[in-house]
């Protein structure tokens, strides 16, 4: 019985060293696991992985180009951004992020920046636009707004554009600054002057003593009985009537009884500005003209677009056409009515130079 206590004894006290050997072990291993993980774990963090690849240099190559350059350093490039520029051509990457030079993963993005080049177009005419209507325009074509001032002005209404910089169809490109001058304001209304029953060159007189700007005048035959050539028959506003300084007053002239049987035509003009020979786009001065049986008149006197069309509704009188002159220089001429024979024109003779000198400011 001695004996078989003993060696019970001895078994037991085995058993509990095997178990915490056992327990010794399990704790061991998975302390060294750990560690091994952690220590991986902070050499990741610090130290760049063994498959990191040097970024290369895509500023200053085209999209395309750049797309693959990426593609053969096993990265991938992104459009993110596009803009104007004035020093890179339209299509070549501006700035990329990461940086050239800089250490990543393989299949990183690179984010790229590409010039859509330099926009020129023609200056805004801002001019009577109040402050708000500025801001739209500026904002509809990407210029801003830089200076703006208040000055003294009798015929531009309070705070609304006298002057601006750069002046209307001005090169500018996106990103300019535009200065403008506002009016401090002159009269609050004009009183419209009694035109009717002037000539048309006392009309005229009488309009620039009063401030007032002259509109479409309209040249009309009222038949045998009508009033003399070039008496003013009606206006628009009326007389006495308060008008914007900014508003323009239109006429209706007598052409005369002398003009009575000739054919009065409504008539839908187009004319088209040409490109500038020399093959750029900058706006040329343009003047089209009338001449009819009243004399010669202006329709259109002012700066165009090249491949502009300036579209005009005419009143005209016999035989008429249309001429279009671009830096001073007739380009075309078209017939827009002819007189049939067989009505009963002016008399022989009564058609004199001061006739068509009387008729100039038609239509202006």
């Amino acid at each position: 019985m001695t004996t078989d206590a003993a060696r019970t004894r001895t078994v037991r006290r085995r058993g509990r060293w095997f178990e915490r050997d056992w327990f010794f072990a399990l704790a061991l291993a998975t302390f060294v696991g750990t560690a091994v993980w952690f220590g991986g774990a902070i050499r990741d963090f610090f130290a760049p992985a063994s498959t990191t690849i040097t970024v290369p240099t895509l500023t200053g190559q085209t999209t395309s180009d750049a797309i693959a350059s990426a593609q053969r350093a096993k990265l991938r490039a992104e459009v993110v951004e596009r803009a104007a520029s004035d020093r890179y051509p339209a299509d070549v990457v501006m700035r990329q992020d990461p940086a050239p030079g800089t250490e990543a993963r393989a299949g990183r993005q690179i984010s790229l920046a590409v010039s859509t080049g330099l926009q020129i177009f023609s200056m805004p005419d801002l001019r009577y636009e109040d402050l708000r209507e500025v801001n739209l325009d500026l904002a509809h074509d990407k210029l801003q707004l830089g200076k703006v001032r208040t000055v003294p002005s009798d015929e531009v209404p309070p705070n609304r554009v006298v002057a601006q910089d750069p002046v209307p169809l001005t090169a500018v490109r996106v990103g300019s600054v535009v200065n403008v001058d506002l009016s401090k304001g002159g009269p609050p209304a004009i009183k419209v002057p009694a035109f009717k029953g002037l000539s048309v060159d006392e009309a005229r007189d009488l309009a620039a003593r009063s401030h007032v700007v002259l509109g479409q005048i309209v040249w009309t035959p009222f038949g045998e009985y009508g009033p003399a050539r070039g008496v003013v028959v009606r206006q628009n506003p009326d007389a006495n009537a308060s008008i914007d300084p900014s508003q323009a007053v239109s006429l209706q002239v007598s052409a005369g009884p002398a003009v009575a049987g000739y054919i009065v035509r409504q008539v839908h003009a187009v004319a088209t500005v040409p490109s500038p020979q020399d093959g750029s786009e900058r706006a040329q001065r343009v003047r089209v003209e009338v001449r009819d049986q009243t004399g010669r008149w202006s329709v259109y006197d002012a700066y165009a677009q090249p491949k502009q069309k300036l579209d005009f509704n005419l009143t005209v009188v016999g035989t008429s056409e249309l001429d279009v002159y671009v830096e001073n220089e007739l380009i075309s001429s078209t017939k827009l009515g002819v007189e049939p024979p067989g009505l009963p024109h002016q008399p022989k003779g009564s058609g004199s130079h001061d006739d068509n000198a009387d008729a100039k400011g038609a239509g202006q």
